[in-house]
């Protein structure tokens, strides 16, 4: 299964897609044919809908990528959901899903030329605010479908559930990091801008707020927390990346080409950002760098932290104490790829 041996009409085609024609000697194409490696196309779709909506295609085969690295079996039997993983800690069930642009929104792919202004003065409300409601969209379909089509699947029952998203609601959604998916889930947002503002006043980072809801543009408002109480015990968790993308491709990529991957990390006990520099052509991170696990304590069936722990993977979870988390000392927080053309 070739992914990049166009079968659809340049007219259909997504400009992600386009985009990645243009790159066809890059290292890149490789890994991503390697995640791709073993996915049973059940329906004979999957390669039509990478060249034609691209997004949500690319994060179900970078998926398929990290369960392999995990050496999770993949059973295939079954079309729905997505991924039914039977690993040496239980079995799990995987629904893969991505927030999307509104109607009315900016694609992610069209992006401004330099930085957007709010992002260069470090105001990321507006951001992680569509996020939160886009989000919210993405997880509540999901929700939904289970309850309406694979509950009642013998092979769903008695099984952790978990709702894998990637966010492509906007241009620079990478820049989101756990703000918005933590405030959605746990009514945790962590202010940026206050500690921006005031860095003096929050040695340890940015404080905590309790949001309570957000509005969408008609005002209509969004509850936050949608993990603190039963309404979706039947979620377990959910899995989480805002640098699943082309760029974590790039950065695993062994085949050297003019660039740099610029990328941020999260190290010590508050997972405090640092700064690295790599060239492209030599690894700086593994597939699983930058996978979040958001676990529901009000889950009907919980799943294991064993399922998906591995050094650079934060999980966020509830003690007796207070929230808590493990893997911010080597968290993979944003990955910029500077990728250079020689012309003639």
């Amino acid at each position: 299964m070739n992914l990049f041996d166009p079968i659809v009409p340049p007219d259909r085609q997504h400009p992600n897609f386009q985009q990645a024609l243009l790159r066809l000697g890059g290292g890149e194409l490789d890994v991503i044919q390697g995640w791709a490696e073993g996915f049973e196309d059940r329906d004979g779709k999957l390669v039509k809908e990478f060249q034609t909506t691209f997004n949500s295609t690319f994060w179900e085969v970078y998926l398929h990528g990290l369960f392999k690295d995990y050496r999770h079996e993949v059973d295939w039997s079954h079309a729905r959901p997505d991924f039914w993983l039977k690993t040496k800690h239980g079995e799990v069930l995987v629904e893969a899903v991505t927030a999307n642009a509104a109607q009315d929104g900016q694609v992610e792919w069209a992006k401004k030329n330099g930085f957007d202004e709010d992002i260069a003065n470090k105001n990321f409300w507006p951001l992680n605010r569509e996020a939160i409601i886009r989000l919210s969209n993405s997880i509540t379909f999901k929700s939904k479908k289970y309850m309406e089509e694979y509950r009642g699947l013998a092979h769903a029952t008695g099984k952790p559930f978990v709702i894998a998203v990637a966010p492509f609601e906007q241009p620079y959604f990478q820049y989101q990091y756990d703000r918005a998916i933590r405030a959605l889930l746990y009514d945790i947002y962590v202010d940026e801008t206050a500690h921006h503002k005031n860095p003096n006043a929050y040695p340890n980072g940015a404080p905590d707020v309790n949001l309570g809801f957000v509005k969408k543009d008609s005002g209509a408002k969004i509850d936050l927390g949608i993990f603190l109480d039963d309404r979706l015990s039947h979620v377990s968790a959910v899995l989480f990346s805002c640098v699943g993308t082309w760029g974590k491709a790039i950065a695993m990529s062994e085949k050297p080409r003019l660039g740099t991957i610029q990328s941020m990390w999260g190290v010590g006990e508050y997972g405090q950002p640092t700064m690295r520099m790599m060239p492209i052509g030599v690894p700086s991170e593994g597939i699983s760098d930058g996978i979040q696990i958001f676990h529901n304590p009000m889950a009907e069936f919980a799943l294991p932290r064993e399922v998906f722990r591995r050094q650079g993977v934060v999980q966020h979870f509830k003690t007796d104490r207070a929230w808590d988390f493990e893997g911010k000392d080597r968290c993979l927080m944003l990955r910029l790829p500077q990728t250079f053309e020689l012309t003639k």
